[in-house]
C-alpha cells in the first residue's frame, strides 16, 4: 500500500533572518511567533554545557561509608556535611593525642615553676650554676615535648577530619556513586559537586572559523533544552584554547553563559553559532509528525520510487512551528511520509 500524499524535501537558500520574521512564521504554521534566529552568516557547531568549577571528591583514607547526607540534585552550602565514613579509630586516636598534650602541658608547667625558683636561688648564690643549667634543660625539654605532642594532636585531628566530607563551595550535587556500607579506599570517588552559577558551553570549531577573528557580540548560543523563547543567549565571554587537534583541525572554544541562566545543567546539548567564511544554507525541513522516536533512534519514513516507506535514522536541529530541521540523514529532493503513524500502518 502506497502513501497517498508525500512531502518533498527542499532546501531554501534564502536568508535566515527573512524566513524567521513573525509574519513568515504566521504564514507557515499555526500563527505562533517564530523563535529568534542568528544572522545569515552564522554557522552552527555542536557543543556541550560544562561547569567551570566541578569537583570530584574522593576518599583520602580507608573506611566504610557510614552516612550519606545528600543525594544527586541537592543544593548544598559551603562547609555543609555531605558524607561521613566510619572513623571511630581515628577519633579515639585524636582523643588520646589531646590527652598526651594535656600531660605534656602539666609537665611543662612544673618545669617552668622549678626553673623560675632555681633562677631566684642562683641570683642569691644559694645553688650552683650547674644546678641552674640542669633546671633550664628540664624546662626546655618539657617545652619541646609539649610542642611535639601538640603537633601530633593536630595531625590526629586532621586525620580524623578526613572521614567527613564537606562541601568546598556552594553548589549542586551531581553524582553520588556509593551507598552506605561501601568500602572507601584512598582515591575512590565518593561524590561529584559543581557550581551552577558558573557554566560554559564548549564546542570544537574548525581552525578556519577561529582565524576569521571571533567576537563575543557576534556569537550566539542555542540551548534547545530551555523553554521556547529562552533558547538563545549571548555569551558573557569566549575563550579559544591555544591548541589545535591534529586529526580534525579544530580548536576548542569556550563560551561563558551569563549569570542567572536557568534550566541548564552540565552535559546538556547546545549549539554555538559563529560567523564563518561562507554562508550556511538553511537545512532541509520536514513536518514534526513525520518524526519517529524509538528508544534511542530518531528517524523518519523515506518513500522509495514505488512509494514504499523505509525507516531511516536522522539527526534533527531546531523546531520551526510545525516543522523541524534535518541536519543529516536526508538528501534534498527525497520524499518523506508526512505522517509517521500512517506510514507505519501502510508498511504493515
Amino acid at each position: 500500500m502506497k502513501i497517498a500524499k508525500a512531502w518533498t524535501v527542499t532546501v531554501v537558500f534564502c536568508a535566515l533572518a527573512a524566513s524567521l520574521t513573525p509574519a513568515a512564521g504566521a504564514a507557515e504554521g499555526q500563527g505562533s511567533e517564530a523563535e529568534p534566529a542568528p544572522a545569515p552568516a552564522l554557522n552552527s557547531f555542536d557543543a556541550v554545557v560544562e561547569a567551570e568549577r566541578q569537583t570530584v571528591m574522593a576518599a583520602q583514607v580507608a573506611g566504610a561509608v557510614a552516612e550519606i547526607a545528600v543525594k544527586p540534585g541537592d543544593p548544598v552550602k559551603a562547609g555543609q556535611v555531605l558524607l561521613r565514613m566510619d572513623g571511630q579509630a581515628a577519633a579515639q586516636s585524636a582523643q588520646a593525642a589531646v590527652a598526651q598534650v594535656q600531660s605534656a602541658q602539666a609537665a611543662l608547667a612544673v618545669a617552668t615553676r622549678d626553673f623560675e625558683r632555681q633562677k631566684q636561688l642562683a641570683a642569691q648564690d644559694y645553688i650552683s650554676q650547674a644546678a641552674l643549667e640542669r633546671a633550664e634543660a628540664r624546662f626546655k625539654a618539657a617545652q619541646a615535648q609539649t610542642n611535639a605532642q601538640m603537633a601530633q594532636a593536630n595531625a590526629a585531628r586532621a586525620q580524623a577530619g578526613y572521614y567527613t566530607l564537606r562541601a568546598p563551595y556552594a553548589g549542586v550535587v551531581a553524582e553520588v556513586p556509593v551507598v552506605v556500607g561501601d568500602m572507601a579506599l584512598p582515591g575512590r570517588p565518593l561524590l561529584t559537586l559543581y557550581d551552577p552559577s558558573r557554566l560554559r558551553v564548549t564546542a570544537a570549531v574548525p581552525q578556519a572559523v577561529v582565524d576569521t577573528g571571533l567576537k563575543s557580540s557576534s556569537i550566539r548560543i542555542e540551548l534547545p533544552g530551555r523553554p521556547q523563547g529562552q533558547q538563545w543567549v549571548t555569551p558573557a565571554y569566549f575563550k579559544v584554547l591555544p591548541t589545535v587537534d591534529a586529526a580534525t583541525h579544530t580548536m576548542e572554544v569556550r563560551l561563558g553563559l551569563p549569570a542567572g541562566t536557568s534550566g541548564v545543567t552540565p552535559g546538556q546539548f547546545a549549539r554555538a553559532w559563529m560567523p564563518g567564511s561562507e554562508k550556511m544554507a538553511v537545512p532541509v525541513r520536514v513536518p514534526l509528525a513525520a518524526i519517529v522516536h524509538r528508544a534511542e533512534l530518531t528517524g523518519l519514513y523515506v518513500l522509495d520510487s514505488q512509494g514504499r516507506p523505509l525507516l531511516r535514522q536522522v539527526r534533527l536541529g531546531r523546531v520551526w512551528n510545525d516543522q523541524v530541521e534535518v541536519l543529516s540523514g536526508l538528501n534534498p529532493g527525497e520524499r518523506v511520509a508526512p505522517d509517521a503513524q500512517a506510514a507505519l500502518t501502510a508498511a504493515h
